[in-house]
C-alpha cells in the first residue's frame, strides 16, 4: 500500500473514531437522563422505558464492537500490516477499504466466514 492511501486511511479511521466516542457520549448521556427521569409509572410505561434503555445499550454494545476494529485498524498501519486479509494475507482491495476501513478480510474469506455462521 502506498503512504498516501494510508495516511487517507489513518485520518478516515481516526475521523470514524472521533465519531463514535461522540455518540457514545451523548447515548450515553440519554441513557441516564432516561434512568433518572423515571418515576413509578404504571406497567406500560416502565415497559416503554426498559425498550429505551436496551435500545441505547444496544446500540452503544454495537458502537463499541466498531471502535475496537478501527483501533485494530490504526494498530495494524502503524505495524505495516494494514489492508492485508487475516485470513488469506492478500491484499484487500483498495475500494473495500475505503468502504469499510476496518475491514479484516477480502471479500472471498468474509463471505465464506458469512456462510459459515448463517
Amino acid at each position: 500500500m502506498d503512504k498516501d492511501f494510508l495516511d487517507k486511511m489513518e485520518e478516515s479511521l481516526s475521523t470514524l473514531k472521533k465519531e463514535i466516542i461522540d455518540n457514545l457520549v451523548v447515548s450515553s448521556n440519554d441513557f441516564k437522563e432516561i434512568v433518572e427521569g423515571m418515576d413509578p409509572k404504571d406497567m406500560a410505561d416502565i415497559a416503554s422505558d426498559d425498550i429505551d434503555r436496551k435500545m441505547i445499550e444496544a446500540i452503544g454494545a454495537k458502537e463499541l464492537k466498531r471502535l475496537k476494529q478501527i483501533d485494530s485498524a490504526l494498530t495494524r498501519i502503524k505495524q505495516g500490516k494494514y489492508g492485508r486479509c487475516v485470513k488469506c494475507g492478500i491484499l484487500i482491495p483498495q475500494d473495500r477499504l475505503e468502504a469499510i476501513p476496518y475491514a479484516l478480510m477480502c471479500v472471498k474469506c468474509k463471505s465464506a466466514d458469512e456462510r459459515r455462521y448463517r
